[in-house]
């Protein structure tokens, strides 16, 4: 399933970009992926806070949330890392991003002493898309 959230300024005389492939979007409306959000099991249970003392990019609040948060540059994702194995990664602007930065968070995991951490079931949950239609949507109107 995807949830396509619609941004829609009302320009009149507005026409596509004029780098519009035609033939795959004859509408010349474009949707452009916002974020992909993955999951990974890494098929072995883990020692949370290990994990934050040993990785620089974790943060941990056990009262706050059960898992660990972590965080990677490239590409720009946030990661939470459950004591079960499993791994949700948030912020990818593709699924190969989202697959690359999985694997980047099961490597970290690894190395930290988890050397069992294997990298399975990964998995796309959802992608956020956004497009302009060029005209306005008026939404009380739809109710």
């Amino acid at each position: 399933q995807a949830i396509v959230h619609v941004s829609a300024p009302f320009v009149a005389g507005s026409v596509p970009a004029p780098d519009v492939d035609r033939t795959r979007h004859p509408s010349g409306i474009v949707p452009t992926l916002q974020n992909v959000v993955a999951t990974v099991n890494l098929g072995c249970p883990l020692d949370l806070k290990r994990i934050t003392m040993r990785a620089r990019n974790a943060e941990y609040n056990p009262k706050r949330f059960t898992a660990v948060i972590m965080r990677l540059l490239d590409p720009k994702t946030t990661a939470l890392i459950f004591a079960s194995g499993k791994i949700v990664v948030t912020g990818a602007k593709s699924e190969e991003a989202a697959r690359l930065a999985a694997r980047k968070y099961a490597r970290i995991v690894q190395k930290i002493d988890f050397p069992a951490a294997r990298f399975a079931d990964f998995r796309v949950q959802n992608m956020v898309a956004s497009c302009d239609v060029r005209f306005a949507i008026r939404l009380e109107g739809l109710a």
